[in-house]
């Protein structure tokens, strides 16, 4: 019994942090002169949140981006206040929508290897927290639901 209330205390002296998950990360891989790329991935947090930040020691600029028909012409930017992760919604990060941008790369990223990201999330209480992802590189012509990162009709 005394064990029980015990660890009821503890677990009520931290605030709940956003459960957050991460589904199906993946890295499209570059030719040897390609200096960006796309970071792909589902995010789903149990708890009102936002993905404020991404690093990767893979490349020199990391940002969230997302693309939109503006006047009938696809644009991509940078979403400087993150995006947000509805309570209980799967945000997809994919082309042509939100993803992210991975710029400066530092090597060529070859199908098979996994690229480290660590993506920081804010939460309502604006509490961060990190989370460590793995995301394996696939090759440039990746299809499927995350189609392909075909920037020239911007």
């Amino acid at each position: 019994m005394k064990r029980t209330i015990f660890a009821a205390l503890i677990f009520a002296a931290f605030p709940a942090m956003a459960q957050v998950t991460v589904k199906d990360p993946w890295v499209r891989a570059t030719v040897p002169a390609m200096k960006a790329t796309g970071a792909f991935m589902q995010i789903t947090s149990a708890q009102d949140a936002r993905l404020v930040e991404a690093k990767s020691p893979a490349a020199g600029i990391v940002e969230i981006h997302e693309m939109a028909m503006e006047k009938n012409v696809m644009k991509m930017r940078a979403l400087p206040n993150g995006l947000d992760l509805p309570a209980g919604k799967a945000v997809e990060l994919k082309s042509g929508g939100y993803h992210v941008m991975l710029m400066d790369l530092k090597q060529q990223m070859k199908e098979g290897d996994t690229v480290p990201l660590t993506l920081v999330i804010e939460g309502k209480d604006k509490k961060r927290t990190t989370i460590e992802v793995k995301a394996p590189v696939k090759p440039l012509a990746s299809s499927g639901s995350m189609g392909g990162m075909d920037h020239s009709k911007h």
